[in-house]
């Protein structure tokens, strides 16, 4: 995982300091979000109550945020829609979720082989995201940021780069043999000589969020974020089983994340 992080850090200061030099006239705003992760991947049983609950996990991030509203002397800049309306946030993400099998197949109730080789196999995903987005406010930003304890909604879309570790074992022994490993994860899949692979990789995926902030004070903000991403793999999350053979696993990985913010307006 290093050696793809230390190029995506490479990345956002450099274009930090491309952004400021490019929008040296408009106002920044910086803050931190956390909270909790749902993975959406080829462990568990699909649609199962159990399954969304149990492969959960924990992100972390660091926003920047251009305000088009004000200038970098924070006074207003001209009335367009844009401006009052669009906010561009890039982004410095981690997330990392334990997953496993859930569902009827693993009940405990089941003693087959098969059912035990589910049981067993557990699996994990780290993965830090560096992207940007742009958020448009229904409600004029300048109202809101003006009124201390005043709501502003917002929606967004965007697109980030994605490096990951993925990792997956079993309790019963070394996966890729009969004794250990379910049937549909020993077959070739896209490439690789199984259905499971622990590998590091990069990834791009799409964003797109629905949130609101709170106006906290006149330099800072309280921010809620629903964010779904969808990765353009099925590989972050270690499982692939064929998708030609099991078409229900055909679908890429994805995540839902719920977090919460503070924002600081920079002036």
């Amino acid at each position: 995982m290093a050696r793809h992080i230390i190029p995506l850090l490479v990345l956002i200061f450099g274009f930090s300091n491309n952004s400021n030099a490019q929008f040296d006239g408009f106002s920044h705003e910086v803050g931190v979000v956390v909270g909790p992760i749902a993975f959406q991947s080829d462990y568990g049983e699909r649609y199962d109550f159990s399954t969304n609950a149990g492969n959960t996990g924990i992100g972390i991030g660091l926003v920047h945020y251009l305000n088009f509203t004000y200038d970098s002397d924070f006074n207003y800049t001209s009335r367009t829609f844009f401006n009052q309306h669009f906010k561009l946030r890039t982004e410095l993400s981690y997330n990392k979720t334990n997953l496993k099998h859930f569902g009827e197949y693993v009940d405990p109730s089941k003693n087959s082989l098969g059912a035990q080789q589910l049981r067993a196999m557990t699996g994990s995903t780290a993965v830090a995201n560096l992207g940007m987005q742009l958020e448009f406010y229904p409600w004029n930003i300048r109202d809101f940021t003006a009124e201390t304890g005043s709501f502003a909604p917002f929606v967004s879309l965007g697109g980030q780069f994605s490096a990951y570790n993925a990792k997956a074992e079993s309790s019963l022994g070394p996966l890729g043999n009969a004794a250990t490993t379910f049937p549909k994860y020993l077959t070739p899949s896209e490439g690789r000589p199984y259905g499971f692979s622990s590998e590091q990789g990069t990834v791009w995926s799409v964003v797109s969020s629905v949130g609101s902030r709170y106006k906290l004070t006149d330099s800072g903000d309280l921010m809620v974020d629903l964010r779904f991403q969808y990765f353009f793999s099925n590989w972050v999350d270690g499982l692939n089983p064929n998708p030609k053979i099991y078409k229900e696993n055909k679908a890429n990985d994805w995540l839902v994340w719920f977090n919460v913010g503070y924002i600081h307006y920079l002036n």
